[in-house]
């Protein structure tokens, strides 16, 4: 059985809370992603996210200056996180129960993220 470490992209593009949402925007447009994870900050220890849904809902439906908004103002924290060791079927069936799309892959540190594309590009279904 597929776990997620078998079909995660490792290729993370991260970001910091502090940072404004103009930033985020740049980001995914240059790293052509739909979301980018969030770095704890401080004591905190959980990561969070921030995707083209929470800007488009949060921020521009709302007319709010990009630039004059943090991201963790935005962001979903702390976000479901899943395992390398999870099976691929678990996953979709929590992206499922929780309706997301993607999540970070987290074993003590940031080691991937796992996403619905993911899953049906490279899950083994047949």
């Amino acid at each position: 059985m597929a776990q997620v470490k078998d079909i995660m992209t490792t290729n993370v593009v991260t970001i910091k809370a502090s940072s404004m949402v103009s930033e985020a925007i740049g980001l995914m447009k240059e790293n052509r992603v739909h979301a980018l994870i969030v770095q704890p900050t401080g004591a905190e220890k959980g990561y969070g996210i921030i995707t083209e849904a929470d800007i488009a809902y949060k921020v521009i439906a709302k007319a709010y200056d990009p630039k004059a908004y943090n991201v963790g103002d935005v962001m979903t924290k702390p976000c479901i996180s899943v395992k390398p060791d999870m099976s691929v079927e678990n996953v979709a069936r929590l992206f499922q129960n929780n309706a997301i799309h993607r999540a970070p892959v987290i074993d003590s540190e940031l080691l991937g993220v796992v996403s619905v594309s993911d899953i049906l590009s490279k899950g083994q279904w047949w």
